[in-house]
């Protein structure tokens, strides 16, 4: 049974517990520990899945976070757990004391339904006041198991999900700022959307006026966007043609274009690293040239593929199971881009100006030049 499949066991246990859960302990006991077990760690052994880890909080001694994850006997991450029936909202200022007095990268607030995920991403070793990832079991989604499965022992890379959290984290933020003002636009965006076409004053009875409008706009805009996509798709699919799209569309592309990145940084610049999307795969390119391909992957069928291309240009195809085992193909990926970062070389006319003249030369020697007459030229083998 894969993780998405023993996740979808564990959350219809959820299901039946989760109203029968009133008291924090009971909480831990149902909930929260059964879920880092799933997640494969050894939740018996106090050196790898410690309960009541104190993290000392200034001249208070002796306080205490309830779980954290040890690895080498340093804490990687500190869990904070409520009762089900609790909400989270006012309880993150809590572990914002623990995060801070400990070597922790990550910290999880949760209820054992819900999980809110931590980091320090605006400055170091201060718990960010916003999580990068929230997650609600009961309304899980599919691109937010491949982030829950970073945090599984057998995966736990604490860089590759530092490299992601930044994005999770904005992108979250911004998904719900849209989702506010299109079921509620505010005054500033009521006045921003009025700035271009409504010359008068911006009274709050203007604002008040227009603000449905607005609000109907917003949803009839999003509406006929989808509309036109998916009849795009549909005359994609009844032509066989392919469409260039705009941007990454999945975490899932994210991740793996973050860590294609990671794993190229130390042979090229990452700033020309880039990316092109079309219906079929998803490009990563170098220089944003798309004769020079480092390479293509299809993530969105069940089967993954990496795609390199060989010295000719010739597609190679490799099947993954996840985006991690990309890093297996590292010692591909930095010879592909070596081949693009090597200088073009002249040809063999343009090589052999001499004062006796131009000479061809013959492959695959190189002709050797004397200080006597044309008569000395020589050839050599390589």
């Amino acid at each position: 049974m894969d993780f998405k499949d023993t996740l979808k066991t564990f959350i219809d246990r959820l299901e039946m517990l989760k109203d029968t859960v009133q008291t924090e302990e009971a909480t831990k006991m149902s909930l929260i520990v059964p879920f880092f077990q799933l997640l494969g760690y050894d939740v018996f052994n106090p050196m790898e899945f410690c309960p009541e880890y104190t993290a000392d909080v200034g001249i208070k001694k002796g306080e205490k976070v309830d779980y954290a994850i040890l690895i080498k006997n340093e804490p990687v991450i500190l869990i904070e757990a409520k009762a089900a029936s609790r909400k989270l909202d006012k309880h993150s200022s809590q572990l914002f004391r623990y995060f801070v007095t400990t070597s922790a990268k990550f910290a999880i607030l949760t209820n054992g339904i819900i999980y809110k995920f931590y980091t320090d991403l605006e400055e170091t070793n201060k718990m960010d006041r916003e999580p990068f990832l929230e997650i609600n079991l009961l309304s899980l989604k599919d691109s937010q198991i491949s982030q829950l499965a970073k945090f599984k022992k057998e995966s736990l890379n604490v860089v590759d999900i530092l490299d992601s959290a930044s994005l999770l984290k904005y992108n979250n933020l911004f998904k719900n700022y849209i989702e506010q003002q299109f079921q509620n636009p505010s005054d500033e965006m009521v006045k921003l959307f009025l700035q271009p076409i409504y010359k008068g004053a911006k009274t709050q009875a203007v604002i008040e006026k227009f603000r449905p409008i607005l609000k109907k706009a917003l949803n009839d805009y999003t509406n006929e966007l989808l509309s036109e996509k998916l009849q795009s798709a549909i005359n994609s699919t009844n032509t066989g043609d392919s469409l260039d799209t705009d941007s990454l569309t999945s975490e899932e592309e994210w991740d793996a274009f973050s860590l294609i990145k990671n794993l190229l940084k130390d042979t090229l610049d990452t700033n020309k690293i880039t990316y092109k999307c079309t219906e079929s795969y998803t490009a990563i390119l170098y220089d944003n040239n798309s004769r020079k391909w480092i390479c293509r992957l299809v993530l969105k069928n069940t089967q993954k593929t990496l795609i390199l291309p060989d010295e000719n240009k010739k597609e190679k195809r490799y099947s993954i199971s996840n985006i991690k085992e990309l890093s297996d193909y590292t010692d591909q990926l930095i010879s592909i881009c070596n081949r693009y970062l090597q200088p073009a070389i002249s040809s063999p006319k343009e090589l052999l100006h001499t004062k006796w003249g131009t000479y061809e030369m013959p492959s695959p020697y190189l002709i050797s030049l004397t200080r006597g007459p044309r008569k000395d030229l020589k050839s050599v083998p390589l």
